[in-house]
């Protein structure tokens, strides 16, 4: 099995690294010093499970590449429009693109029998500029419930979690999926197929779609958010319409709202990635978490008043760090 991980940050090289201890062929795209250190030494992995280090090959340049069986996308939704000239040599007929992002997909619609069936979600594939470069019939979607970072060029630090959920889009246990799946497993990792990735998808977002955004608005961590009753109470409303807007597309999330706070506040003095951006100068993953959900909001006729404000406030916040404000 060949794969390409375009956009090897951290978890893009922990799984990486993962399938390259299970055998397969890997190609790291990276850029910089972290290419650099790849390049001399591999990627050394610091994990409570047991440090291990492995040897992908790695480039900048996916010409080198050429086609592979999976392309692993370890970029940000707000990446994916302009990843054409990266994606392109890496595909041959059969190539499927497991997109390893936060909040509402570009193919979310894709093959999902109902009213809104591969109907387009324009902040999140605006004018259909994502799916020129990334086709849906391509796409196996994949949620992330493992916590890594990079602490030194070449250095991965494995916080917490080993599960990456994958699926297709129309609920089917593929054998591109299966493949996948058993390799991620032979190194070391969860790798479910889900026939109904969606559930994860509105599960993973009812955190990410409340504490992303405060977190940047008020430079807080997970831990000050839980604790402060008034962020605390906010949290709580924008999960309980975001379940709203979920429940009208017919998914219905297991977990609760007490619990998902519960899990959050074990994180601790966590920051989350769209702070992280934000300390970063870089622009934030605002339209897959929040204003997509704005989007279905009015397509299903929900009323979600806190989304729309808080949308509204990491919207201009976003605009300014990229110079548009």
């Amino acid at each position: 099995m060949k794969v390409a991980v375009l956009g090897a940050g951290a978890i893009g090289s922990y799984v990486g690294v993962s399938l390259c201890r299970a055998g397969a062929e890997v190609h790291l795209i990276a850029r910089g010093p972290h290419l650099e250190a790849v390049r001399r030494a591999g990627v050394r992995v610091h994990s409570p499970r047991g440090d291990f280090t492995a040897r992908p090959n790695a480039t900048d340049d996916p010409r080198e590449i050429g086609p592979v069986d999976h392309v692993f996308l370890g970029l940000k939704a707000n990446q994916y429009a302009s990843a054409g000239p990266l994606v392109r040599p890496l595909l041959h007929e059969r190539t499927s693109i497991i997109a390893a992002q936060n909040g509402i997909p570009w193919w979310y619609f894709h093959k999902l029998p109902g009213p809104y069936e591969d109907r387009r979600v324009e902040a999140v594939d605006p004018g259909g500029a994502v799916s020129a470069t990334l086709p849906v019939d391509r796409a196996i979607g994949c949620v992330v419930y493992a916590a890594t970072e990079i602490c030194a060029p070449g250095e991965i630090r494995h916080l917490e979690g080993t599960r990456l959920s994958i699926g297709e889009p129309d609920g089917s246990i593929s054998a591109r999926c299966t493949e996948f799946s058993e390799a991620m497993i032979a190194g070391g990792l969860k790798c479910p197929v889900e026939p109904e990735l969606r559930q994860d998808i509105w599960t993973k977002l009812m955190g990410n779609i409340a504490f992303n955004p405060i977190s940047a608005l008020t430079r807080a961590t997970m831990l000050g958010i839980c604790r402060h009753p008034g962020t605390r109470g906010l949290v709580m409303q924008m999960m309980r319409e975001t379940l709203d807007v979920a429940e009208r597309l017919g998914v219905r999330p297991a977990v609760s709202i007490e619990r998902r706070l519960a899990g959050a506040e074990r994180t601790g003095e966590h920051k989350t990635s769209m702070l992280q951006d934000l300390e970063k100068g870089k622009p934030l993953e605002l339209d897959a978490i929040l204003t997509a959900v704005v989007e279905l909001a009015d397509l299903t006729g929900a009323e979600v008043p806190t989304l729309r404000v808080v949308n509204a406030l990491a919207g201009l916040l976003n605009d300014q760090l990229k110079g548009t404000a």
